[in-house]
């Protein structure tokens, strides 16, 4: 009875696409939407009633449900911004014994894309690894690591590595650290690890932007493409052979050179046009035969610009690091060291091998 309030979470369950069917299986979720379309129609007398509901997937609603008169305003909860991650931050360390060396702005810089429910795991996170260690404080290395959990995954203690593999990991990691300081527009490194971590990962390099990005650079984009391809590079360059370690960076590698050229258009040959296709998904009823839009032309021409933006981009990759051998060795051996290097230690490395650069 009004007044009141009634919010539906996860409105998607419910409330997508009426159509096609596919099979038969939606009679009863269409039922419960023509009902809430029903009761929402305004015919009949809802004063003091304020109707709320959240998805994370408003693309695949019906648009009856977002008709002036039902759902008609929106209110996008991005992720939080330097400032806003900071704050929550401060929420969830309170109640806990942080050490004077844990700075919320620091933290809050170290975590970008992070949203609200990351940043609680952070903090309840680097708690936990405290307390295994029965310190009485947690400290910004217990945030540090818990950090390095969320991001790459927890550490694979079990796992031995062959002097051979490990020596190829720190300098395929070295690559992209190196080339991550040489390159003008990348974004800075902040930390290499040979450390294995989650599934897959026997190392990583993060690299952090040093504010918040809204719009992105043709030229950045090009220096985050040469990047990307610093550990494939890195490895034939010293090692004369590849191996599988570089998949997950060709396969961000060829998803942003194929945004380059067909969303952002920055192909020279193809000039400033967009070629991105609006997603059809068939199970919300959508249309099942679509047509293809480009003639075949095109679409080799397409296909020819992405993989000359790969093909310059790992060219460029592999010369910088020729040219910078030195480096990348010096680079290497410290990684293979220490397996973590990042903060005071990382940028004094790099102030010690800056000044050999070439090229």
């Amino acid at each position: 009875s009004a007044p009141c309030i009634i919010f539906i979470d996860e409105i998607d369950a419910v409330g997508r696409k009426r159509g096609a069917g596919l099979g038969g299986g939606h009679d009863e979720r269409e039922q419960t939407l023509n009902q809430l379309l029903a009761e929402m129609d305004g015919f009949q007398p809802n004063k003091g009633i304020i109707m709320l509901a959240a998805t994370n997937r408003p693309d695949v609603l019906d648009p009856a449900l977002l008709r002036p008169g039902r759902f008609d305003r929106r209110i996008t909860v991005p992720r939080p911004e330097l400032k806003g991650r900071e704050e929550i931050i401060k929420v969830h360390l309170r109640g806990k014994t942080i050490s004077p060396d844990v700075d919320p702005a620091v933290l809050a810089r170290q975590t970008p894309g992070f949203v609200g429910a990351d940043l609680k795991n952070l903090c309840n996170e680097a708690a936990l690894l405290a307390a295994r260690e029965n310190k009485s404080l947690v400290e910004m290395s217990d945030f540090e690591e818990a950090a390095d959990r969320v991001i790459a995954g927890v550490r694979r203690k079990g796992i031995i590595l062959s002097k051979e593999i490990r020596e190829r990991i720190a300098y395929h990691e070295s690559g992209h650290a190196l080339l991550g300081r040489l390159l003008p527009k990348a974004d800075p490194v902040h930390k290499i690890s040979i450390i294995p971590r989650g599934d897959g990962s026997l190392g990583f390099t993060l690299q952090l932007p040093l504010e918040e990005k809204y719009v992105v650079s043709e030229e950045e984009l090009n220096d985050k493409l040469i990047t990307l391809f610093g550990g494939r590079a890195a490895e034939e360059i010293v090692f004369n052979d590849l191996t599988t370690g570089a998949y997950d960076d060709l396969k961000q590698a060829t998803k942003l050179a194929k945004r380059m050229v067909v969303e952002y258009g920055m192909s020279k040959k193809l000039g400033p046009i967009s070629l991105a296709r609006e997603h059809v998904d068939v199970f919300l009823g959508e249309e099942i035969v679509k047509s293809n839009e480009h003639s075949e032309d095109l679409s080799s021409l397409v296909d020819s610009e992405i993989r000359s933006l790969i093909t310059d981009s790992y060219k460029k990759a592999k010369d910088l690091l020729s040219h910078n051998r030195s480096m990348l060795d010096r680079l290497a051996s410290a990684l293979l060291e220490k397996e973590i290097i990042a903060g005071k230690d990382l940028q004094e490395l790099f102030a010690s091998l800056i000044p050999e650069a070439v090229g």
